[in-house]
């Protein structure tokens, strides 16, 4: 039997010869994973557990396929993948969700950079470190994982034939709340300085934002989280839920009123029917299309180059 964590690796389509390289390399072929703190995530914690698979025989499938949960990550990573096809310059980092508890690494990570790859764009998975790690400012650890994440993709776009000023970020879930406190947060660091990478601004150039949560506080009749202030800067925003989305869909139509009020160009789609944590994996329902709504979005607020007749 394998050991679990090649197994993983296999899983996941990421070559362990690669885990060791460090953030300013160029790409090998092939996914490429990078290690987001040389030195080690500030306010690490000594003695972690062990980073691993979480899902069990109880836990629910999507599209009828079981989804890779993976826990106590600790040491927070970026893979790279290529576009496999002609490349437009653009670059997404992808945030999956999980309550801030797992990351759904799969269903929403690498299942997501092969549709992106599969359209030109440059795919960057964050692994960040979860559990407890937000959402901010109840911790601040995942949203300086993205701060940083989004510094390295920057600091390093001609190496990786990225257009610097056209990386996005899209999240899901926790992942989606995160996206959307990076585009209100980027003005500081919420770290000391390590490198050139964080010398870069880490605002977002668009926001994918797919049935997040945080953004609206049940408790508080649903009114706007106060900590996920959008201004001018803000970046354009795409939001889709469902109305039925256990995390409440107020999530979504909050957050596009705010971004409204700040005159922030902005899309929303709401959907009768999905529930929650689909991914891009296609049912009857038609909510699960939204990836095609996403690619006609970045046409339209011409991120990518007006479509032909």
């Amino acid at each position: 039997m394998r050991h679990p964590l090649v197994l993983l690796a296999a899983v996941l389509g990421i070559s362990t010869s690669i885990f060791a390289q460090k953030p300013g390399q160029t790409p090998a072929p092939g996914p490429t994973t990078l290690d987001l703190w040389p030195h080690g995530a500030p306010g690490a914690l000594p003695n972690p557990a062990p980073e691993g698979d979480t899902t069990t025989a109880e836990d629910r499938l999507v599209a009828g396929r079981a989804v890779i949960r993976i826990g106590n990550v600790s040491s927070p990573t970026l893979t790279l993948y290529a576009p496999t096809r002609k490349n437009t310059g653009l670059a997404v980092v992808v945030f999956p969700g999980g309550g801030y508890r797992i990351l759904a690494i799969d269903l929403e990570g690498t299942e997501v950079c092969d549709w992106l790859t599969s359209v030109g764009i440059t795919c960057v998975l964050l692994k960040y470190r979860v559990p407890d790690t937000g959402p901010y400012p109840k911790s601040a650890a995942a949203l300086q994982d993205a701060q940083r994440a989004m510094g390295i993709v920057r600091s390093h776009a001609a190496e990786w034939h990225i257009d610097a000023n056209l990386i996005g970020v899209l999240g899901f879930s926790a992942g989606g709340h995160l996206a959307a406190a990076l585009s209100t947060h980027f003005d500081k660091r919420l770290y000391d300085s390590i490198d050139a990478a964080d010398q870069v601004g880490c605002r977002p150039d668009f926001a994918v934002i797919v049935y997040p949560g945080y953004l609206a506080i049940a408790e508080q009749n649903f009114a706007a989280n106060r900590d996920i202030h959008p201004t001018e800067q803000t970046p354009p925003s795409f939001i889709v839920q469902a109305e039925d989305d256990p995390v409440h869909v107020e999530n979504a139509t909050v957050y596009f009123l705010a971004l409204k009020n700040a005159k922030v160009p902005a899309e929303m789609h709401l959907y009768a029917q999905g529930g929650h944590g689909y991914g891009l994996r296609r049912t009857e329902l038609p909510v699960t299309g939204w990836p095609q709504l996403v690619e006609a979005w970045l046409h339209t607020i011409q991120i990518l180059p007006a479509s032909k007749p």
